[in-house]
């Protein structure tokens, strides 16, 4: 399960800038998902792809046009979302006989919110 980090987008540009200078180490998560904040990651987890993220984990589609006839959405919608999921690590897509078919790569996770900061956190449940 790879890790997620809540992060603005200023602090990933001055750490990737320091480690270019040699200034200092990349951090261990450097490769690691992030989202400038919690309102990012949840503008994604609409209901719609909430939904969509179920019936992948529930009924396991063996293609994309299997999962739009399951979610009753336009293919070409499903393949735009499919994207963003997967751009982020929520949705692995393997190749099977020449379909590409979608999996889920995340499980349930906690975010714990700090309300007087922005070290918001991802915490797996």
């Amino acid at each position: 399960m790879k890790p997620y980090r809540v992060q603005s987008h200023g602090v990933l540009r001055a750490q990737m800038k320091a480690v270019a200078r040699g200034a200092k180490r990349a951090p261990k998560q450097a490769a690691a998902p992030s989202f400038e904040s919690v309102a990012a990651l949840l503008r994604l987890l609409t209901p719609e792809n909430r939904e969509l993220l179920a019936v992948i984990r529930d009924k396991k589609p063996q293609s994309i046009s299997e999962l739009a006839q399951l979610t009753g959405r336009a293919q070409p919608n499903v393949i735009r979302t499919l994207g963003k999921l997967e751009a982020v690590g929520f949705v692995e897509m393997k190749s099977i006989k020449q379909r590409k078919v979608p999996t889920t790569a995340i499980r349930r996770f906690l975010v714990e919110v700090d309300p007087f900061s922005q070290r918001d956190q991802f915490k797996w449940a």
